[in-house]
């Protein structure tokens, strides 16, 4: 019955697919007879489009062309402004992975010591309160300023952005951990560090993965923005280049690796999640 379900879910989904990609493709069918008399806009889209033979947006088969060119080559290094789609999303990923890593290094244990102690939670909570809503983004001069170094700065701003779902989540689950479980603990004498590997993080590991996978999709978010300001490397500063370019195909390809990208990233953590979700 299941297997029916997800046969049936997945013939939609590519139904939908098509509908989407037919309207596309007939949203951007060349067009005849239609005259632009603005110069301007005829230098920035070019004479052909600007003359109306060919709509300016390309269609689904413009992007699936430069798709397969991204794709045939991902790797390939040509200089500063010229490198392949697969090494963009390389450096963005590496600067995720290490910002998201340096922020469940301080959360958690962090949020655990929050959880625990009433205190703790009474004297940091005001300054969680007034950090947690500062977009990241507002971190970034501050960072090239102190720091001096673009790719430093946009991890740094990796690690503020993922630092507040997983310090919060942790700090709930470790709170909500069920009362009976700490006196038992209590009662056999169960030294503290014991107490927190073997009780309470088994019981408060769902809650920390729903705040780490809340944290990797913020952070894979942020990063894109990060990496048109500071440029050089990563998917968001080939994004800004291609725009500078005026290559919407480029774009909209990019676009899309970004998506998958970031529904990976979900799904990894959505099974790590299943996995440490504790069954009573």
């Amino acid at each position: 019955m299941m297997v029916h379900e997800r046969t049936r879910a997945l013939i939609l989904s590519l139904l939908v697919l098509a509908i989407f990609l037919m309207f596309w493709q007939i949203a951007t069918m060349p067009t005849q007879g239609t005259q632009v008399v603005d110069e301007e806009y005829a230098k920035l889209v070019g004479a052909a489009a600007a003359t109306g033979q060919k709509s300016t947006f390309p269609g689904p088969m413009d992007v699936g062309i430069k798709l397969v060119e991204h794709l045939s080559d991902p790797f390939y290094d040509r200089g500063a402004n010229d490198k392949g789609i697969g090494i963009q999303l390389a450096w963005s990923v590496s600067r995720v992975a290490l910002g998201f890593g340096l922020a469940a290094l301080v959360a958690i244990p962090l949020g655990f010591l929050i959880g625990m102690s009433r205190l703790f939670f009474q004297a940091l909570d005001p300054f969680i309160q007034v950090l947690k809503p500062i977009s990241p983004l507002a971190w970034m001069p501050l960072a090239l300023f102190t720091l001096k170094d673009s790719n430093v700065s946009a991890v740094f701003v990796i690690f503020i952005c993922s630092i507040w779902p997983m310090l919060i989540n942790t700090a709930f689950g470790v709170a909500s951990v069920r009362k009976e479980w700490i006196d038992v603990s209590r009662t056999l004498e169960v030294n503290p560090l014991r107490k927190a590997f073997f009780v309470i993080l088994p019981a408060a590991a769902p809650t920390i993965m729903t705040g780490m996978r809340i944290s990797i999709g913020i952070a894979w978010l942020v990063i894109v923005a990060a990496e048109m300001l500071v440029g050089g490397t990563g998917i968001g500063y080939f994004v800004w280049n291609e725009w500078n370019n005026l290559s919407i195909s480029n774009i909209l390809v990019a676009v899309l690796m970004i998506g998958l990208i970031g529904m990976l990233l979900d799904l990894c953590f959505a099974r790590l999640q299943r996995a440490v979700t504790y069954k009573d």
